[in-house]
């Protein structure tokens, strides 16, 4: 795909829309590690997408985080395997679900429930090479 426009990442919901996420992109160790780390706030319709190299059972945590998120993980084929609602600021508890996923969707805390992501929604994105 394109990078020269804005990345963003499309997820439909269960009646069938799409919700469109502008995301910040976390590609290297250190973007991955550094996250969303020490911000203040997280807008809605915004959020950072976690690229892996590979598909893996992946963990987070919210160390250094001060606001609540949203974990989509996405698996290899652009489907949504596992979602983290809510997870607490602040906290040193690993998240993820027991599968595979080779990307990670951090949106703003309650984000997922409000639109109608769930596991199984499809995504597609647009300005990112994956």
């Amino acid at each position: 795909m394109n990078n020269t426009s804005t990345p963003e990442v499309f997820l439909t919901t269960r009646a069938g829309t799409e919700q469109r996420v502008t995301v910040e992109l976390a590609r290297t160790g250190s973007e991955r590690e550094r996250g969303l780390m020490f911000r203040q706030s997280l807008e809605s319709g915004r959020g950072m997408l976690f690229i892996f190299p590979t598909s893996e059972r992946l963990q987070f945590w919210m160390k250094n985080t001060y606001i609540p998120l949203d974990m989509i993980f996405i698996d290899a084929d652009l489907k949504v395997v596992g979602i983290e609602e809510n997870a607490e600021p602040l906290t040193l508890t690993a998240r993820g679900p027991a599968v595979l996923a080779r990307y990670v969707l951090e949106v703003p805390g309650g984000w997922s429930k409000k639109t109608g992501i769930e596991i199984g929604s499809k995504v597609r994105y647009s300005g990112i090479d994956l």
